[in-house]
């Protein structure tokens, strides 16, 4: 048996990992005339193996990244320069720009 006889629309559908591409998925399968549709399904048959070969690879990725600090955990607020810098003081009204 192939790759492309052990697909069917419903596995393709379930073996994509966005919503978006779903979508896409169900579209181009209602909106291609028929005798286009096997090279269609083709196409999207081959996707799918990608990913799915793919998957191993994106979870050793995940997994590697998974204990990295967060960029927030080392970020030094610096609101109150850019502020000063910017000759914001009190007693002025916000909002009232050059205009």
């Amino acid at each position: 048996m192939t790759a492309r006889e052990t697909w069917t629309v419903d596995r393709l559908h379930h073996a994509l990992p966005h919503s978006a591409s779903r979508q896409q998925l169900l579209a181009d399968v209602n909106l291609t005339p028929i005798g286009e549709l096997p090279a269609v399904l083709d196409r999207w048959a081959a996707a799918a193996d990608t990913l799915l070969a793919a998957a191993p690879r994106i979870a050793a990725a995940r997994a590697q990244h998974a204990g990295a600090t967060v960029p927030g955990d080392t970020t030094v607020d610096h609101t109150g320069d850019v502020l000063r810098d910017a000759g914001h003081r009190p007693d002025r009204e916000p909002g009232r720009g050059a205009a």
